[in-house]
């Protein structure tokens, strides 16, 4: 009995409960993500040395990467903006076919600017990350789907599937291309091997987003979808309607779909996701395992080993970043997971020996992503439900905008031989906005946040109120009860005219 009690204690703590009893759709969006992210794990681990294999510098990789993600903000504005009008399976259906074209052109041809555009107006992930309208468009419906005391829960399995994905890809790619090479293939043909993978991948995503029920959409979009009731509304009894003038058309813009307390806060954050942004566009998985190629020429299977593992051990961190941020906070658990990452972040170039830059690595990616969840519960607590995603479009928004220039200075550091900078620079950036994070946001009380100091003291002071309010409204009741009851005992009573 005491073992069944602990069992159900550590699924309680692990979030495991709350993922079982969740939504099927929830289910099949975690599903997605991780085929998504085996996709990205498997392209990003040879994207630059696929660019190097054809013959182009290392300015140019940086430029390539660059001017990807300044084409995905593009894209994931035009689509984030018209996600909840026209249908968010809708967006993830279309993003799932952009991926396969981009996989199919990646396979097919060599030429530099014609890969530049498949990756501008489909969908590549030069830093193995999220792009797209993917992330803004799952996490509002996620958030939509669970309530505030079990989110942080999902978004952690959400990360978790994830980076489980990216190291499954990294895994297979790395060894399934170093046996073509060892087979006798060439290097470009082995890795146009990964690039159909990577179509395949993004049309069974597409398949599975056709299974998705109608409860994803938006909640004005999910109620006209779901009621057939035209039929029944013509028995009933028509009652007179005053003339009602047009409401004034809203604008189309996010920001216009904000409310103006929710801007204040999103515009600080947009601040600091920019540095943090800027920071992980300078060294995204390609370029990471582009320079440990180049500083201890490891293969490809060994390679997408390392990535692999450090992606493993990036998911059991995230297992334990709900729990944490249960104790101690949401704010909190983001800044102390992730301020020694980025420590660990600039000391990767130090090390001369291969296993110290290894270990340094893993040590790395088992705290660099435990800030992501209690980050998307964050952001889904401090704005109106209504206006997530719209707030989550315009942050994703910001930190590709700000990612998009990293490539090119990291590209431009490499091709003087100084590619070191790179990760000191990312690694100071990821400090400073840790910081910001704790001195603007530790005192914030969260909805659904039960750490000390969080959102209990905020749910005991409203309960407070809605039970001060009940009581004044019994005590409302019980006067107009003992008036309405002297109204009757009085002779004049049956005089007075009936409302």
């Amino acid at each position: 009995m005491a073992q069944k009690s602990l069992w159900r204690r550590a699924q309680d703590e692990l979030g495991l409960t709350t993922l079982l009893n969740s939504h099927r759709d929830v289910h099949l969006l975690l599903l997605t993500r991780c085929i998504r992210m085996f996709a990205y794990g498997s392209s990003t681990l040879i994207l630059a040395i696929y660019f190097a294999a054809l013959g182009h510098s290392d300015t140019k990789i940086g430029l390539f990467m660059t001017l990807t993600l300044v084409g995905d903000v593009a894209i994931s504005l035009l689509l984030t903006l018209v996600a909840d009008k026209l249908g968010r399976r809708k967006i993830l259906v279309a993003g799932g076919l952009l991926m396969a074209f981009s996989g199919v052109v990646f396979a097919m041809f060599s030429n530099y600017w014609i890969l530049l555009a498949a990756a501008v107006v489909g969908v590549i992930s030069p830093s193995g990350n999220e792009i797209g309208p993917f992330r803004a468009v799952e996490e509002s419906t996620l958030a939509h789907l669970t309530d505030a005391k079990t989110r942080s829960d999902v978004f952690a399995f959400y990360v978790v599937v994830g980076t489980l994905g990216a190291a499954a890809g990294s895994l297979t790619c790395g060894w399934l291309t170093q046996a073509l090479i060892s087979a006798g293939w060439a290097e470009v043909g082995a890795y146009r091997v990964v690039f159909w993978v990577y179509a395949i991948a993004g049309l069974t995503k597409a398949g599975i987003t056709l299974l998705l029920s109608s409860a994803c959409e938006a909640p004005k979009l999910a109620a006209e979808s779901a009621r057939p009731r035209e039929e029944q509304q013509a028995f009933l009894p028509t009652q007179p309607t005053t003339p009602a003038t047009s409401p004034p058309k809203k604008s189309t813009s996010l920001l216009a779909q904000i409310s103006p307390s929710s801007r204040h806060i999103l515009l600080k954050l947009c601040g600091l996701f920019f540095f943090d942004s800027l920071a992980s566009g300078m060294v995204p998985s390609s370029l990471i395992a582009f320079y440990m190629e180049r500083k201890f020429a490891l293969p490809q299977g060994k390679l997408g080993t390392v990535i692999a593992i450090a992606g493993i051990m990036s998911s059991i961190g995230n297992i334990f970043a709900s729990a944490i941020a249960k104790r101690i906070g949401l704010v909190r658990t983001m800044v102390f997971t992730h301020l020694p990452s980025a420590i660990l972040l600039a000391l990767v170039p130090l090390p001369p020996s291969v296993i110290v830059t290894v270990i340094i690595l893993i040590a790395r990616a088992s705290l660099a992503s435990m800030d992501q969840a209690p980050r998307s519960a964050f952001l889904s607590a401090v704005v109106l439900p209504t206006e997530r995603t719209a707030v989550m479009g315009i942050v994703n928004t910001v930190k590709t905008m700000s990612q998009s220039s990293g490539p090119l200075l990291t590209g431009s550091l490499a091709q003087s031989g100084n590619f070191w900078i790179g990760f000191v620079v990312a690694g100071m950036l990821k400090a400073g906005y840790d910081v910001g994070m704790l001195t603007m946001f530790v005192g914030m009380k969260l909805e659904g946040d039960k750490s000390k100091g969080g959102g209990l003291e905020q749910e005991q002071h409203e309960l407070g109120e809605a039970s001060q309010a009940h009581e004044a409204r019994v005590s409302f009741d019980e006067l107009s009860s003992d008036e309405d009851m002297d109204d009757r005992r009085s002779p004049a009573a049956s005089l007075k005219p009936r409302p």
